[in-house]
């Protein structure tokens, strides 16, 4: 079973809770919030996909690059797989 089926629970929690900063921000920013209110659910919002992104990593790691059955040919083309993830997200 797939980690994210495995953690689908809190996983959806987790974006549900980021869905819901986004529609804050987007009403924040409807009605003329100070900046500084906009700025804060910002970093909110980022510090929430940081959060999942960390969880679905961690997930993966642990799933596919710690499995005791995985090949050395799994292992690389999941090594590549979390190395350009990375990569994008840190652009």
């Amino acid at each position: 079973m797939s980690h994210t089926v495995h953690d689908q629970k809190a996983l959806l929690t987790r974006v549900r809770r980021i869905a819901g900063q986004a529609a804050a921000l987007e009403k924040a920013l409807e009605q003329g919030s100070e900046c500084s209110a906009v700025l804060q659910q910002i970093a909110a919002i980022r510090g929430a996909v940081n959060g999942l992104m960390a969880q679905v990593l961690e997930g993966h790691v642990r799933e596919h690059l710690g499995a005791e059955n995985a090949t050395p040919q799994q292992r690389q083309e999941d090594i590549e797989v979390v190395l350009t993830v990375l990569r994008s997200y840190l652009k």
